[in-house]
């Protein structure tokens, strides 16, 4: 039978605390209406760097009148040390380095602290694919945007079809049920991960890790299996 390594948690440089992330955000209360359910667990934070895509077109309910409309965000994920983790496009979709992803409803907004930035949301997961780590995800919360707002002008019949990427950052936090995070009441939520080990004998070993070091690990070409406990072989 293949040997499992169990690792210890490792202090969190990337993530920040379930209880103080849902207060407060750089410093912002979260507005009530952006709280994710009693029963889920902050899994992971991104920090997204990228561009929101708008399209000038007909407006739905008045042909002869054109506006500026979001196609989607194209942006990178990073973790705090700067590390890329995945990815984030249209559907709104969230990708990880180790394939698996997230795709987001939104259920509530909230207007920015910054008026030049694009709100913040509260975005529930209808659909996760894969095994990795956002295959787990069932809330996402939108928050700290700079930038990304539509254009004011520029926008007519003489314009139609023209695109625009406006810049923009946000910091993304996903959650996950508790019940999936966590097997046993009080216990830090644990992730199983296939880490790359560099030795030839033994490449890949299983560990389970924090879910608060899942982020380094994606960073360094691991790949995150699903919660712990990690399978038997």
């Amino acid at each position: 039978m293949e040997r499992f390594i169990v690792a210890m948690a490792i202090v969190a440089t990337t993530l920040i605390g379930a209880v103080s992330v849902g207060a407060h955000t750089l410093g912002q209360v979260i507005p009530p209406n952006l709280a994710v359910p009693s029963g889920h667990t902050l899994l992971l934070e991104a920090l997204a760097r990228g561009v929101q895509i708008y399209v000038c077109q007909p407006t739905s309910d008045n042909p002869s009148v054109f506006a500026w409309t979001l196609q989607g965000p194209e942006a990178e994920l990073f973790s705090r040390s700067g590390e890329r983790i995945g990815r984030h496009f249209a559907g709104p979709t969230w990708e990880g380095n180790d394939g698996s992803q997230v795709v987001g409803e939104v259920r509530a907004t909230a207007n920015s602290p910054d008026p030049q930035a694009i709100p913040w949301l509260l975005l529930q997961a209808r659909a996760n694919l894969g095994t990795g780590i956002f295959s787990t995800v069932t809330y996402i919360q939108r928050l700290d945007t700079v930038g990304g707002r539509a254009p004011t002008a520029g926008c007519d019949q003489a314009h139609a079809g023209q695109v625009q990427r406006v810049d923009y950052t946000a910091t993304y936090l996903f959650y996950s049920s508790t019940a999936t995070a966590t097997a046993t009441p009080g216990r830090t939520a644990r992730a199983c991960v296939a880490h790359r080990t560099g030795a030839d004998t033994t490449p890949v070993v299983f560990i389970e890790v924090s879910t608060n070091a899942v982020a380094a690990h994606l960073a360094h070409g691991d790949t995150v299996v699903g919660p712990a406990p990690c399978p038997r072989r």
